[in-house]
């Protein structure tokens, strides 16, 4: 079953294009990556898919619900973290999982950020407050803030981003793991292309708005007659074609 079903995408910023038709699906249980080089479309297209921007033409359906018709019907299965992201600086880190739970509406909001403070391993930070973490806790706070709700849909702009090599690998375990034994959809961003190699079942790589190449990493390591998924990015970036077809 699709989780999300984006459409014909397009978003025009005055003469330019950023996004150019842009179509794709995430299924139950699936992790796809939104690949590109940066002024690819890809964050205006996360944006659009969020409700956060809206389309010039082209739908985004998530849970069966049409963005444009039943946003918040829609979002209330769904979540996102970002490095990019700010929460309240002067809160502890407990206080900012306590507001976001009772702001999601949790039926047992004490026991369910209990779990996440466990899961991201928060129990030594938090009674810091926010502003006070490194970047890389940040991001681990962050993330805990947008599983909190259970998602069905998680959209991750960079998700081990600021993180350690230690840590970035635990994350990435756990966001596997995730979709594997809860069904969660995920789309994600990342310029780490191991990363993507690991997570990903499905890769859409994006250039000048548009989707050029869509595949697994090996398929589409074979479709640009390359070794792995940074030669890709790569060839992609700089203009290249694919030697077959995905």
């Amino acid at each position: 079953m699709d989780v999300l079903t984006v459409t014909a995408l397009c978003k025009r910023f005055g003469s330019v294009v950023a996004v150019d038709g842009v179509s794709f699906t995430v299924g139950a249980g699936e992790v796809v990556g939104l690949l590109g080089p940066n002024g690819a479309g890809k964050t205006t297209t996360l944006h659009m898919v969020l409700g956060l921007t809206r389309p010039d033409s082209g739908t985004v359906e998530m849970f069966g619900h049409d963005m444009a018709r039943d946003r918040s019907r829609a979002l209330a299965r769904a979540n996102f973290a970002a490095s990019y992201l700010h929460l309240p600086a002067v809160l502890r880190v407990g206080e900012i999982l306590d507001v976001y739970a009772h702001l999601y509406g949790l039926r047992r909001p004490a026991a369910r950020v209990a779990e996440m403070v466990e899961m991201l391993d928060l129990g030594p930070l938090r009674r810091q407050q926010f502003s006070r973490l490194s970047s890389g806790q940040q991001t681990r706070v962050l993330l805990a803030k947008a599983l909190l709700n259970d998602p069905g849909l998680l959209v991750l702009d960079e998700p081990t981003a600021n993180l350690d090599p230690d840590a970035a690998d635990r994350i990435r375990g756990l966001l596997v793991e995730q979709a594997v034994t809860s069904g969660r959809a995920m789309l994600i961003t990342s310029h780490n292309m191991r990363e993507v190699e690991r997570m990903c079942d499905r890769v859409h790589f994006v250039s000048g708005g548009r989707i050029v190449a869509t595949g697994s990493a090996v398929e589409l390591a074979g479709a640009y007659g390359v070794d792995d998924l940074e030669a890709v990015f790569l060839r992609v970036a700089r203009g290249g074609a694919p030697s077959s077809t995905t």
